[in-house]
């Protein structure tokens, strides 16, 4: 394993941790691992090549990561999902609650290395961990769901007061998603949906959209300017929602109203969940990890 001089920061794919620029580091030349010369002791051995199309990136956008055939989300979501409805529904906080930091970094590290065929995540004992793998995926993405082009026209159809014109601007939006993004965003906002109907997660949709605004909306672009951030930091003022989700009341004054991201979360999670079925349910059996 040659060693080398870190320009742009990565993470050490042993522990996890990042290695700044200018530390020492070395990559395997087998397989592109690259970790801390103090991680090397606990190097995978024998190493193994893994053919290129067999792991996924590191980073990347999400089409990098979803199957060939619809519906494109991809094995990842859907078996932290999986997991997560299979025995965290039950759980209070869910998404909320955060996992260890060290397991969820080792459990995304597994994920991404192995690329399509993962292994099972019912080994992992605190289904939080589960969760804090899902976002910090989506987090890691090189951009949101919405994507950049498209953030702008997210934050405008959700802002459209009446109902019923906001509900068709979102949809108008949502079509205009790289396949992908799309199928993906209508199985997580299934899958959320779920969540909030759960009596014992007490996480409803406000909650939720709290937690999942920065991670699936986020900002324009990928480093924003203060004055970018600040425009989607809401000053207290009226917050609009919609009565189908009873998350804002109308015509009241809300002390910590949400951010725009979140705003738009809470406004896509309103949406029916036949029109979200209609990306992912035909096809639902797919969808099973194997």
């Amino acid at each position: 394993i040659p060693s080398l001089q870190v320009i742009r920061p990565e993470p050490c794919g042993i522990c996890g941790s990042r290695i700044r620029f200018g530390k020492a580091a070395m990559r395997c030349r087998q397989c592109q691992l690259l970790l801390h010369p103090k991680c090397r002791a606990q190097c995978p051995s024998p190493c193994v090549p893994r053919p290129h199309h067999h792991a996924w990136p590191r980073e990347g956008v999400l089409a990098d990561f979803a199957p060939p055939t619809p519906p494109l989300v991809p094995a990842l979501v859907v078996q932290c999902v999986t997991e997560v409805e299979t025995r965290g529904l039950t759980e209070t906080g869910l998404y909320r609650v955060p996992g260890a930091e060290q397991l969820v970094r080792e459990w995304k590290r597994r994920l991404l290395r192995a690329g399509g065929a993962l292994p099972a995540l019912g080994s992992v004992a605190d289904i939080h961990v589960v969760c804090g793998v899902l976002k910090d995926f989506l987090r890691g993405l090189k951009e949101p769901l919405v994507t950049f082009s498209l953030h702008p026209a997210f934050l405008r159809a959700a802002d459209i007061p009446d109902d019923a014109a906001c509900g068709t601007a979102l949809r108008h939006v949502v079509s205009k998603l790289p396949p992908a993004n799309r199928d993906t965003l209508a199985f997580l906002m299934l899958h959320l949906l779920r969540v909030s109907r759960s009596p014992d997660c007490k996480m409803d949709v406000l909650n939720l959209s709290r937690v999942f605004g920065p991670t699936l909306v986020g900002h324009s672009s990928a480093n924003p300017t203060p004055l970018a951030i600040m425009e989607d930091t809401p000053r207290q003022c009226k917050v609009r929602g919609s009565p189908r989700c009873g998350v804002y009341p109308r015509c009241c004054w809300h002390p910590h109203p949400p951010s725009l991201p979140a705003q738009v979360v809470a406004r896509l999670l309103s949406l029916p969940p036949d029109f979200w079925r209609g990306f992912v349910g035909t096809e639902q059996e797919n969808l099973v990890p194997t």
